[in-house]
């Protein structure tokens, strides 16, 4: 015998079954955690200055001493000798207390491009930012060259400023030029800082780091460093 259903029935029994739980794993419920989370500490992030693009000297920096006074005052080599301490420790907090407040210290990589300026706070981190700057076009493949400070400057600070490394106060000491040697702070007084090179390449990877000095607060203060090396 057949069973006849309703059609209201059916349609309940159709609706009932559609409502049924699948065999699907339960969602995730958050759960109040009892574990203290860690506290996060922030390095202020860099900030990269404009960089400059023209080899000009800031109208802001003072004015230096005569060239006889400065490379008489042994201050001025103190100052250096501090610098390569901060570099061989990679001391951040020596390295700012070296800088000039007002202006900062530029750096050029290569001697007529761009210029990556550092201000006292930004000096603090030089050794632990990864910011990537824009040094400049590379003589060599002609493409800009990004890179952080310790990438880029660092191994070369560290190859020049050693105990064995060749001073001259006022003079551009290089190890052979293919181009015209130009100090392009034409009113800062300066120390050329020359590493030879090395009899393996006959010299020819020399590097000389100018560093420009200011004495407007009364004692001198890092304000610029030009790089210098042989270029083909």
């Amino acid at each position: 015998m057949k069973l006849k259903i309703s059609s209201p029935i059916l349609t309940m029994l159709i609706l009932a079954s559609c409502s049924l739980p699948v065999d699907a794993p339960p969602q995730p419920t958050a759960l109040p955690s009892t574990t203290p989370q860690p506290t996060l500490t922030f390095t202020p992030a860099f900030t990269p200055i404009p960089l400059l693009t023209q080899p000009a000297i800031s109208t802001e920096r003072s004015a230096p001493v005569g060239a006889t006074a400065f490379c008489d005052n042994p201050d001025a080599i103190k100052l250096i000798n501090s610098f390569s301490k901060a570099i061989a420790s990679k001391d951040g907090a020596l390295l700012s207390s070296l800088v000039d407040p007002v202006a900062g210290m530029d750096f050029r990589f290569y001697r007529d491009d761009n210029v990556v300026n550092y201000d006292v706070e930004h000096a603090k981190f030089i050794f632990e930012t990864t910011f990537q700057a824009n040094w400049g076009l590379s003589f060599g493949n002609g493409e800009s060259t990004f890179g952080s400070f310790q990438e880029i400057i660092l191994p070369s600070l560290k190859t020049v400023f050693t105990p064995t490394a060749v001073l001259e106060c006022n003079q551009l000491k290089l190890g052979g030029a293919t181009y015209e040697p130009i100090w392009p702070y034409k009113d800062m007084n300066y120390y050329s800082v020359h590493f030879p090179g090395t009899a393996e390449y006959g010299g020819l990877d020399w590097q000389t780091w100018v560093v420009g000095i200011d004495m407007g607060s009364g004692k001198p203060l890092l304000a610029a460093f030009v790089h210098y090396v042989w270029e083909p």
